[in-house]
């Protein structure tokens, strides 16, 4: 309870005040008085009405008018500070927050008449109040990282901090690190001559003075870029196959590549801008026949592949940057990356299928599995096999084993208390005056 309690301040914040034509006919009053600022008793109303509407579970706090009260004075004496201080905040993704606020509000609604009646108000005007809120939450955020910028927690203080809440601090659940060789199966000799003979009249045309737009209009087998004329748009640095990507980084602006081969076919590629670590690419792509495969040779080639590293011939890392299709892990060594964190170490419930049951097969560091069939919702079939790096048991949250998270828990303890005692200081510095509510 006293974690949504806390967590309603960011809803405060965020919330924007409409007023019903009904509650419009209410005889207001004012509640609270903020320097030269005030809020109305329908505004309190209104938050409280939207608050619980999130929070069901914050139905029967006898308290919740007062917090949300307090809230609303504070963002009041926090943007007062915020202007003085002339806080700088991003318009450019300000308009981006109103619009995609008003596009949510607006699917509520089965017309624009029905959410102008509900409201009371236009759409104008609705888009201004959303725009002003959103702004002063931007200012309140803004001010807030600028205050807390020089907050820091040494080695004591964390362990410090370890000590004194050790016995309300969670359960880290059992948690895994794994890497993984992804391999597709490759194509037969005869698909890839076939391609290879396509790509090469291309690759005649092109020297003989062949526009290459006109040409991957023409000839390009990827769906996407084709009716571009080949144009992948801007791409960053390791979005790429690694091959496709050395080629492209090879090249000079303007420059067109020779053949180039990835697990999609082959390629011919020209570089139209580098931007930093930013290309502006187009290409031509001849696919390979995919209808037959060489599953028997892939298989074989990864079974290769772990008995040379359990043979201790080679490393697993040096394998998987070496031989996997994955771009990104294959940079990492193979390692597999948490979506949510990107970490290296995620807890074992996480894994999907038939990654979890892999997973669990796998008793020791090192322990690699046989080649598995990997069927994804979307795209082609492929075969991996996956090395343990680390199995973590469910342990209580400690120094030894989890010292990063303490250091941000303990982090996150010590700016909230420098905030809570700036904004004290702050309230002290303005008139408040609150009425019976």
């Amino acid at each position: 309870m006293k974690k949504v309690i806390a967590s309603v301040y960011a809803l405060f914040l965020l919330c924007f005040v409409f007023l019903s034509p009904a509650s419009a006919q209410t005889v207001d009053r004012i509640v609270a008085v903020v320097g030269n600022e005030v809020l109305f008793r329908s505004e309190l109303d209104e938050r409280v009405m939207m608050t619980r509407l999130q929070f069901p579970e914050l139905k029967n706090e006898g308290t919740l008018k007062e917090k949300i009260l307090n809230s609303m004075i504070d963002q009041k004496v926090i943007l007062a500070k915020a202007k003085i201080d002339s806080t700088a905040i991003d318009e450019g993704s300000l308009e981006g927050l109103v619009a995609d606020r008003m596009k949510m509000l607006a699917s509520r609604f089965s017309s624009k008449q029905e959410m102008e009646s509900t409201f009371g108000k236009s759409s104008l005007m609705i888009r201004k109040e959303i725009r002003q809120e959103l702004k002063n939450q931007q200012l309140v955020d803004a001010l807030r990282r600028k205050m807390l910028a020089g907050v820091s927690v040494t080695y004591d203080e964390t362990i410090a901090f370890y000590a004194e809440n050790k016995a309300k601090l969670p359960v880290v659940t059992e948690g895994v690190s794994v890497s993984q060789i992804l391999k597709y199966p490759g194509v037969h000799a005869e698909s890839r001559a076939s391609s290879r003979e396509i790509i090469e009249k291309i690759q005649s045309e092109l020297k003989a003075g062949g526009d290459f737009a006109a040409l991957a209009k023409k000839y390009s087998q990827d769906p996407g870029s084709a009716p571009l004329g080949g144009d992948l748009g801007y791409v960053q640095r390791g979005e790429l196959i690694q091959s496709f990507e050395d080629a492209a980084y090879a090249l000079k602006e303007g420059q067109i590549s020779g053949v180039v081969e990835t697990r999609y076919g082959f390629h011919i590629i020209q570089l139209l801008n580098r931007e930093m670590n930013t290309l502006h690419v187009r290409h031509i792509l001849i696919a390979f026949d995919r209808s037959k495969t060489d599953v028997d040779g892939t298989i074989a080639l990864l079974r290769s592949i772990r008995f040379d590293v359990l043979s201790g011939k080679v490393t697993f890392a040096d394998m998987a940057r070496r031989h996997s299709d994955d771009p990104v892990s294959a940079r990492l060594g193979g390692a597999i990356l948490s979506a949510s964190s990107a970490k290296t170490v995620f807890p074992l419930s996480t894994l999907r299928s038939p990654l979890k049951e892999v997973v669990a097969t796998l008793k020791q560091k090192g322990d690699i599995s046989e080649p598995v069939k990997i069927e994804p919702p979307q795209g082609d079939f492929f075969f991996a096999i996956f090395q343990l790096d680390e199995k973590i048991p469910a342990h209580k949250l400690n120094p030894q084993q989890d010292y990063a998270q303490l250091e941000a828990l303990a982090l996150e303890g010590k700016k909230q208390r420098a905030y809570e005692t700036w904004l004290q200081q702050l309230r002290k510095e303005v008139t408040i005056r609150i009425s019976d509510i």
